[in-house]
């Protein structure tokens, strides 16, 4: 299992816990830090913990997941974000799912409002709970309870928690580390994962839960990566990625911009006031 992490301290503490409670622990937990030092004060696990790093100002995110993907010592990969908490059947579902064949498997992730996160007396964290809490994202399709189903749709792919045989992640060409920053990346790689013709599925009973941050929308503070990897993904497959925020940016008057044009032009950077005023209550749990 590997994870990326730029700050986020108290969530990866929650998702090691999370791991520790596993049904069938990960072999191993690869934390690609993509800052210079690890965090001290992490829990104590039931498997090992490996620690990289990848440099980068900007979240490279891409050459993170890729670096977590060369070193991991099991051929089976799961990524789980950050953010994410695992439910108890998580990593065995995502073995059993590897066991049956080379494919692309994604899990549901539900979202938690701000404080939802909570522990029983016993100091486990309280899945019952997190689930009564947890809402389902709108643009997410329906995952089945048990079991895996086929999806045509490989753009489907987000990185919060996915896994795949290290060998197709490779044969793909592992993600493409032009994308720097945030945005792009995914939707790139999961085009080149389905030329390869390898299928997608989801996984039934691999919940997790993503932790509350707080969102902006649009993504102001991320204004320059969306637009230099909206246009890298444009020259890449002749369309447009992150069509959703690129509207948002479009109707806010930050650039120019159209489904169907083949370019687009910054007409003014945000301010610092505009990138606060984005900012969303802790009510949001996404943007």
């Amino acid at each position: 299992m590997a994870t990326l992490v730029r700050g986020r301290h108290r969530h990866l503490i929650n998702l090691m816990h999370g791991l520790n409670e596993q049904q069938s622990p990960p072999d191993e937990l690869v934390i690609a830090w993509m800052q210079p030092e690890a965090d001290a004060r992490l829990p104590a696990t039931r498997f090992p913990v490996r620690h990289i790093y990848v440099p980068g100002q900007a979240l490279p995110l891409a050459a993170a997941r890729n670096a977590a993907a060369a070193v991991a010592a099991h051929p089976g990969l799961i990524f789980l974000d950050v953010d994410c908490i695992p439910s108890r059947p998580l990593v065995d579902r995502y073995r059993r799912a590897l066991a049956s064949g080379p494919a692309l498997y994604m899990g549901e992730v539900r979202y938690l409002p701000a404080g939802a996160v909570v522990f029983d007396p016993a100091g486990r964290l309280d899945g019952p709970r997190l689930d009564q809490r947890a809402v389902v994202h709108p643009a997410r399709p329906a995952v089945p309870r048990g079991g895996i189903r086929h999806e045509p749709d490989h753009g489907q792919l987000w990185g919060l928690s996915f896994a795949l045989h290290a060998t197709d992640y490779f044969a793909a060409g592992g993600m493409d580390e032009g994308y720097i920053g945030y945005g792009g990346e995914e939707t790139d790689y999961a085009r080149r994962l389905a030329a390869t013709g390898i299928p997608a599925y989801w996984v039934g009973n691999a919940r997790a839960w993503h932790q509350h941050h707080a969102v902006h929308r649009p993504p102001l503070a991320h204004f320059d990566s969306i637009v230099a990897n909206a246009r890298r993904y444009r020259t890449i497959w002749g369309e447009w990625c992150m069509d959703y925020w690129l509207d948002l940016l479009a109707q806010d008057g930050f650039i120019d911009w159209q489904p169907d044009a083949d370019e687009l032009a910054v007409r003014r950077r945000p301010t610092t006031e505009e990138i606060r005023a984005a900012r969303l209550g802790p009510e949001a749990c996404f943007g």
